[in-house]
């Protein structure tokens, strides 16, 4: 059996396994709850190579950190730099496990201490750490402006913070790299633990993101992007053995947990047909029986999480049947209105509104590269054009592909094609027959049918796209990559970790460019939004 053989016998297998998790997640320390405020953090610091365990699998959360350790891990950040530099202080020598650290930290005035000693081995004021990760995060390039502005007057102990360290006080504040330790208390003469090192590292390099670049809601240090702004530099460079003409830059984009919020509590034309049959006054006292029962196995799952063999398609047929005789306006002005619906998981979020701000910034890029963007997804195409209709992406209906459904002449009834001409006056309607759910193998099929060559560029969240993911990559004459979204992010978003693992598995099985949306962006849904 050839290794492709094999990786595709293993995607086979994933299609209906959900494989064991642990291949990409951060260490499980014995001494972090899972439930605990830092436990996040931890992971993140720990994935990154930040921080390590201190030993027999423990972080030891409340131990404290010293100075040498905390400009080690700055230096680590900063990719491990070589320096010159000599060591300026009496009590660091050289060959100690810090003394390359210190050195990088000294060159670059990160550090700040009055004579000739460093003090490696002492232990950490909150206001001083603050101090060091501001000015790091200038020597990083980031923007600290945030702090000019920022009132620190309101914690009662504010006067106990050290002079020269006030602006750098006042950054982590305004930047929400530093918080309270409880009731208007900011604590700045407690010693830092090593848990709220963890934190702070966390907010600071998880907030910053990419200013002034198209990118500017990714991280700093999120791999998908810089993959991907690399990719797009090279394939765009006539110089460049990876060029790739302007005609033949095409991406794929999944929609649902891909470009738009996937369940909340489900589908968005899930909840549709569920509003559809089991709410509008003006037609539940028409749905048929399927109709209903479907809705019903849908608010099922919602509730239960149970899960309904051929539960796709008889929806695809219920969404057909239920919005049978409307033309495309009316079914269109449906779905904007359905659209104004607020999301349940979500403060101040509406359906309409429900985009990964950070995927539209991706193709927004590859547009204002020459790439042609289609949407490929498994909701109704008529739908998908619903929703992308007045909407943050600008992307044709002749770029949005779907599930289908059958379209015939408002006086054609049940005539076939080839015997009816389409008369004056006459509108489109919904014929009410499904035809086809374009999910999985089927995506690829319809990219051939509908596109009629092989993009270069994937975009998907979940094995349905698996096919599509492979059919970019595989055999392409061009350079190629296929992006997959990790649903991590269980604080801003209805994230599920078992998913993300299994996710991050396949990934590192086949190749694909993992997102993670809990590390590489800095947002999700913007300004004004918060889950419950």
């Amino acid at each position: 059996m050839t290794n492709r053989s094999t990786k595709l016998l293993a995607l086979l297998l994933a299609l209906i396994l959900v494989l064991p998790a642990g291949a990409f997640a951060a260490a499980s320390f014995s001494d972090v709850e899972s439930g605990a405020w830092y436990a996040d953090a931890v992971d993140y610091v720990y994935d990154k190579g930040l921080m390590d365990g201190t030993g027999n699998g423990e972080f030891t959360p409340g131990g404290e950190l010293t100075r040498a350790q905390l400009v080690t891990i700055l230096w680590r950040k900063a990719g491990s730099p070589e320096s010159e530099a000599a060591l300026a202080y009496t009590d660091v020598e050289d060959g100690k496990w810090y003394s390359d650290a210190v050195r990088w930290a000294a060159a670059n005035d990160i550090t700040y201490r009055k004579g000739e000693s460093f003090g490696p081995d002492d232990i950490l004021d909150r206001d001083e750490a603050a101090y060091i990760l501001w000015n790091a995060a200038k020597a990083y390039g980031m923007d600290v402006s945030v702090g000019e502005d920022t009132n620190i007057l309101s914690y009662y102990d504010f006067d106990q913070i050290t002079k020269e360290y006030i602006p750098a006080i006042q950054w982590a504040c305004g930047a929400g790299v530093m918080q309270g330790t409880g009731e208007d208390m900011l604590e700045p003469k407690g010693h830092l633990t090593r848990a709220q090192a963890a934190a702070l590292l966390q907010r600071m390099f998880m907030s910053q993101g990419r200013p002034g670049t198209a990118l500017s809601l990714w991280t700093a240090d999120a791999k998908a992007a810089d993959e991907l702004i690399s990719y797009i530099e090279a394939v765009t460079d006539e110089n460049s053995k990876d060029f790739i003409p302007v005609e033949d830059r095409i991406a794929v984009f999944d929609l649902d947990g891909t470009l738009f919020c996937e369940t909340d509590p489900n589908y968005f034309d899930y909840m549709l047909l569920v509003h559809r049959v089991l709410e509008d006054e003006d037609y539940k006292d028409k749905a048929s029986d399927y109709e209903r029962e479907t809705a019903l196995k849908i608010v099922e799952q919602n509730e239960t999480g149970k899960s309904f063999s051929g539960l796709e398609v008889d929806h695809g047929k219920c969404i057909a049947s239920s919005f049978a005789g409307m033309t495309i306006k009316e079914f269109n002005d449906y779905i904007q209105e359905f659209k104004k619906t607020y999301l349940p998981s979500y403060e101040g979020l509406q359906f309409g509104d429900a985009f990964y701000r950070p995927m539209v910034q991706v193709v927004e890029y590859l547009q204002a590269n020459d790439f042609t963007v289609y949407i490929v997804s498994g909701t109704d195409r008529l739908i998908v054009r619903g929703i992308i209709c007045n909407s943050l992406l600008d992307i044709p209906n002749r770029q949005i592909i779907g599930s289908d459904e059958a379209i015939i002449a408002s006086g054609q009834g049940d005539s076939d094609g080839l015997n009816y001409v389409f008369s004056e006056g006459e509108e489109l309607i919904l014929k009410g027959d499904f035809i086809i759910k374009n999910l999985k193998m089927n995506k690829v099929s319809v990219i051939m049918q509908e596109i009629g060559q092989q993009p270069v560029l994937s975009f998907g969240n979940s094995t349905g796209d698996s096919s599509m993911a492979e059919y970019v990559t595989s055999g392409n004459p061009y350079r190629s990559l296929a992006f997959m979204l990790c649903c991590d992010d269980t604080v801003r978003e209805n994230g599920s970790t078992s998913k993300a693992d299994k996710m991050y598995s396949l990934c590192n099985e086949f190749g694909w460019v993992p997102i993670s949306m809990k590390c590489d962006w800095t947002t999700i849904y913007g300004g004004g939004v918060s889950h419950k």
